[in-house]
């Protein structure tokens, strides 16, 4: 760690120093922090590309609720993580397994050097990594897909960062961590971010049951808009390179490192499952090669900072393919994963924490110049493939069994039942729960259904919050529910 300063850190208080008495600059070079404040935006720019993402998978009528819940969970999140989120995970006198209150609303978090890299500052590895857990929580939240309640969601938001989140990124990154002084190796979030919202996603799923019709014709759609999936993979690819990249936590040549290995697992993900679904259906699936992409990019997460680049292919093409066939899961279990949470990022996120442990190299780990390891199973140290299992299973039954509880216990709060009314569902969570539309649709049905003989100040869908009209039941059977235009 020497010579990486300017200045060397001189320790003397919590802050870091006395801005008005002394340049606390001087202890960190401008590019690392010029870095680190641009991969911090990129990872706040995947959280719309979650809700393109997952709004394009949904129908029409519940597409606008999707992308409202995933921009929620970073208002409510970031809240979170100033008052005592960060403090819960990251503080510098944490135990082994979740922090104490001392950074309490950012308490002494200013200049002095972080506690996972002496490269950086607390403060800014606070936002970098409030980023991190505003997105997890935004991967989590899409298992309300058509059928969820806002008001709980967002309390559940609250909660769960608190509880599962923040547990899970200390004992996997404070260095105070048990699984970081076993030995565990986990980059940018295989456990903390993908298999604890994969596993969270699973759960509120089995919570909230099966939407209306499901195992009928009137659930056989298609995503009703794959621009908008386009968009949001594109979305998520660009901001990818913030988030495995910036977890290098400097301008190095582990972040070069990090972020080819995440351009080349995408690559093969998306290409992989494409192949795949073109095997079975002869058509070059838009919606699976993107699928793909995200699946290569959840593998790549924990290893993009220990493998090199030639495993990177092997992340890509494993994951796409292990990813691929684990959305078949749900059927076995009979829980409505309506986008696919858990067999992306759940399935993926353990995947990758395993070929890490297989292929990390102590070559790449040591390209910031400082970080050892003893390499994973290729170099002979078979005991990291133990280590990684024992951090994905623990990880994954932490975040499951505690979110049904999270769930249970909200819903037997007056007010706060998950699910929404049968009637709800049937006009779509837009109309429902947010009162506003992805899409013109007032007008739509003003001149499909009735002949455009409406009034101005007439909406069949906002008129009347009790019940729907026959009129609106109608329109959501024919329209609303039906395969070929749903989505």
């Amino acid at each position: 760690m020497a010579d990486i300063h300017t200045v060397p850190y001189d320790g003397t208080i919590p802050t870091g120093g006395d801005s008005l008495t002394q340049n606390l600059n001087v202890y960190y070079e401008s590019g690392d922090i010029a870095w680190l404040l641009a991969a911090t935006a990129l990872v706040l720019f995947m959280v719309p590309g979650v809700g393109f993402f997952y709004s394009g998978l949904a129908r029409r009528k519940s597409a606008l609720s999707l992308i409202w819940v995933t921009l929620m969970a970073v208002g409510v999140t970031s809240f979170q993580w100033f008052f005592w989120g960060y403090s819960l995970a990251f503080s510098h006198s944490a135990g082994k397994f979740i922090g104490d209150l001392s950074n309490i609303g950012f308490r002494n978090v200013l200049a002095a050097p972080s506690v996972t890299s002496k490269r950086i500052p607390d403060l800014l590895f606070a936002v970098y990594q409030g980023m991190f857990a505003s997105i997890t929580v935004a991967l989590a939240v899409g298992a309300v897909a058509e059928r969820g309640r806002m008001l709980p969601c967002v309390i559940f938001m609250f909660i769960w960062s608190t509880i599962i989140y923040d547990a899970i990124a200390c004992w996997t990154w404070n260095p105070a961590g048990w699984v970081s002084q076993m030995g565990g190796i986990d980059f940018a979030g295989g456990t903390p971010v993908h298999i604890s919202s994969g596993s969270a996603a699973l759960a509120y799923s089995l919570m909230l049951g099966k939407r209306r019709g499901h195992g009928t014709h009137e659930l056989n759609f298609r995503p009703h808009n794959v621009t908008q999936i386009i968009i949001g993979t594109v979305f998520l690819w660009v901001g990818w390179f913030g988030f495995n990249a910036g977890s290098a936590l400097s301008a190095n040549m582990r972040a070069v490192m990090a972020a080819v290995n995440t351009n080349i697992a995408a690559s093969v993900g998306g290409v992989t499952w494409c192949l795949l679904d073109y095997r079975l259906e002869k058509k070059w699936s838009a919606v699976g090669f993107c699928s793909g992409v995200v699946a290569g990019l959840v593998a790549i997460t924990p290893g993009s900072g220990f493998v090199p680049p030639w495993a990177a292919v092997i992340f890509g093409a494993v994951a796409g393919s292990s990813c691929n066939y684990a959305t078949k899961v749900k059927f076995y279990l009979g829980i409505d994963d309506a986008l696919d949470i858990f067999a992306v990022h759940g399935i993926g996120g353990f995947v990758g924490n395993m070929l890490t442990g297989l292929f990390a190299a102590d070559y790449v780990a040591h390209l910031d110049g400082f970080t050892t390891i003893p390499g994973g199973g290729i170099s002979g140290h078979w005991i990291q493939l133990a280590y990684q299992l024992a951090d994905s299973v623990s990880g994954f039954a932490y975040s499951f069994g505690g979110t049904c509880l999270i769930l249970f216990l909200i819903n037997l709060m007056p007010g706060l039942g998950l699910r929404a009314s049968e009637e709800a569902e049937v006009i779509g969570m837009d109309d429902a729960e947010i009162g506003e539309f992805a899409y013109d649709f007032v007008e739509f049905t003003r001149d499909v259904v009735n002949g455009g003989d409406m009034l101005d100040d007439e909406s069949k869908f906002s008129g009347d919050r009790d019940s729907p009209t026959p009129n609106e039941k109608a329109f959501s059977s024919t329209v609303g529910d039906d395969p070929r235009r749903s989505r």
